[in-house]
């Protein structure tokens, strides 16, 4: 049942991404992506706001978790969940690591991306 709960959320967030990206995209064009950094923005938000809820204050069932923060915004956007794992690392003392993640999060994504392209350019 937990397969079909991060299943079923997966394809809501992943259409509320598309959705939000086309929303941004026809108010401003697409020169920078601010459909991209609406939804990262937006999913980290949604994602504190679930994990006080389920996570911390049990307010909704734990089964929820898989649906709303795995699946659902596991696929609107990864970002929430990278926000989220930091966030654990700074509250629980471990600052430097923490920060340590972000860099490392940023530097090895982007270049990943980079590289990939190039690379992929070539054939």
């Amino acid at each position: 049942m937990q397969w079909l709960a991060v299943a079923v959320g997966g394809a809501l967030g992943a259409m509320g991404r598309y959705g939000v990206n086309a929303l941004v995209f026809s108010l401003v064009g697409g020169r920078w992506p601010l459909g991209t950094l609406a939804v990262n923005v937006l999913g980290s938000i949604i994602m504190g706001i679930f994990y006080v809820l389920i996570v911390e204050r049990h307010i909704l069932p734990g089964p929820w978790r898989e649906f709303l923060m795995i699946g659902m915004l596991g696929a609107f956007t990864t970002f929430s969940t990278f926000s989220l794992d930091t966030l654990s690392l700074w509250e629980s003392g471990h600052v430097a690591l923490a920060l340590t993640y972000i860099m490392l999060s940023v530097v090895l994504c982007v270049g990943g991306i980079f590289a990939a392209i190039t690379i992929t350019r070539w054939f």
